[in-house]
């Protein structure tokens, strides 16, 4: 059985906190492909006073229908305080 998308969201941040150690800060997408499901969260990379100069990574979890972790990369990083999107 197909496990729901909030379901796999949640599994797919578990097992990325778990496998890198970090602390997860939000989910940023979820979409699925021929492939399996691509979720896309930021982690806490390093914790700094203030908040703002917090240094966010943005990961890339792929998991299967089933919501074990398949593969999973770093793609950016950056301060929390930089909320202005890349123009590509």
């Amino acid at each position: 059985m197909e496990m729901t998308v909030p379901k796999l969201i949640e599994r797919a941040r578990e097992q990325l906190a778990e496998v890198i150690g970090l602390k997860l800060s939000s989910t940023l997408s979820a979409s699925k492909d021929d492939r399996g499901w691509l979720i896309s969260v930021e982690m806490i990379e390093k914790k700094s006073i203030p908040d703002g100069m917090d240094i966010l990574a943005t990961y890339e979890a792929r998991v299967n229908d089933k919501g074990e972790l398949l593969e999973f990369s770093r793609k950016k990083l950056r301060k929390r305080i930089d909320t202005a999107e890349e123009q590509e």
